[in-house]
């Protein structure tokens, strides 16, 4: 969406609503694109502490789990065996 600057003060907060929404608009002067208003993404908490320099990406995927091991009884049974 275009429009000119007097009609971008003269509705500052709808078209400011509309960013908000995710919509980008240009800023004429006198028929002539002068800037651009789009909202701002905000990186995700992760993205900032890599930034940071806080956390470090792993340099490999993750290992898959390993299978399940199928036993019977309760896991009390299985812990009260153990310290036997």
């Amino acid at each position: 969406m275009q429009i000119g600057i007097q009609e971008l003060r003269s509705n500052l907060s709808r078209y400011l609503a509309d960013v908000a929404r995710g919509g980008t608009i240009t800023i004429t002067r006198r028929g002539k694109p002068i800037a651009r208003l789009e909202r701002i993404s905000q990186p995700s908490t992760l993205e900032r502490l890599v930034a940071e320099g806080r956390v470090r990406l792993p340099g490999q995927p993750r290992r898959p789990a390993p299978a399940p091991i199928r036993v019977e009884g309760t896991v009390s049974d299985l812990v009260a065996e153990q310290r036997r």
